[in-house]
């Protein structure tokens, strides 16, 4: 009977390396992730409210402007999150209330607030 090999076993190390790895590549792919604000004009809807017809859809100065509130949702202009745009110029199926955790940007592409869920923000 021919000499067999020994069964070659990993090390503790090398799998510690392997799974701290793959958990850093988990942590980078979920702070990409980001939710786009748009700057929406409330008096500018086909029916007023977030229903179908949604809200139109306005420059992100309108909402970059000191005299609104960065949180308010009862100015004429607020911010939008998530949602799709439709050709018509519209979003929908979003929320005026902005998202826990994860990056916000405009939808020119001005970052609102940086990823992890941090509170800060950029702008004025």
């Amino acid at each position: 009977m021919p000499p067999q090999e020994p069964i070659r076993r990993l090390s503790s190390r090398a799998v510690k390396v392997g799974m701290v790895s793959a958990l850093s590549l988990t942590l980078v792919g979920c702070s990409t992730k980001s939710t786009t604000a748009w700057c929406v004009d409330r008096l500018a809807t086909p029916v007023t409210g977030a229903t179908a017809g949604g809200y139109r859809v306005v420059p992100d100065s309108n909402c970059n402007r000191s005299d609104v509130g960065r949180y308010s949702s009862y100015g004429q202009y607020f911010w939008y999150y998530g949602g799709k745009r439709g050709s018509n110029g519209y979003v929908s199926g979003g929320s005026s209330f902005a998202p826990g955790k994860g990056k916000i940007k405009s939808s020119s592409g001005s970052t609102l607030r940086g990823g992890f869920g941090g509170s800060g923000s950029s702008g004025s």
